[in-house]
């Protein structure tokens, strides 16, 4: 065994600590910042929120363009087909708007 290498691996490992807690001090403050808003009538809303009401709202909205055109019937599973539309167009209005 070389004389200096356990004093030289301490090192290396209180280096290899110090680092590794100052990442896990400094990762919670990565996500600090405003969140993004929207003031109805007073009251702030989250920008998620509005998001999902836009989705849910196109989606009824769809439907009934369907029930009008007597195409209703193409969709075999509707209980999981509009929610899924109205998520996917919650989700892209975040990307379009938020990103």
């Amino acid at each position: 065994m070389i004389p200096g290498s356990r004093r030289h691996s301490l090192k290396t490992a209180h280096k290899v600590i110090a680092g590794i807690s100052k990442i896990a001090l400094l990762t919670p403050l990565c996500g600090c910042g405003d969140a993004p808003s929207f003031d109805i009538l007073g009251s702030y809303f989250p920008a998620w929120l509005v998001c999902i009401l836009i989705g849910i709202a196109v989606s009824a909205v769809t439907g009934l363009w369907l029930s009008a055109g007597n195409r209703q019937k193409l969709i075999r599973w509707t209980i999981v087909t509009y929610p899924c539309l109205a998520a996917s167009i919650a989700f892209t209005m975040w990307l379009l708007l938020f990103s």
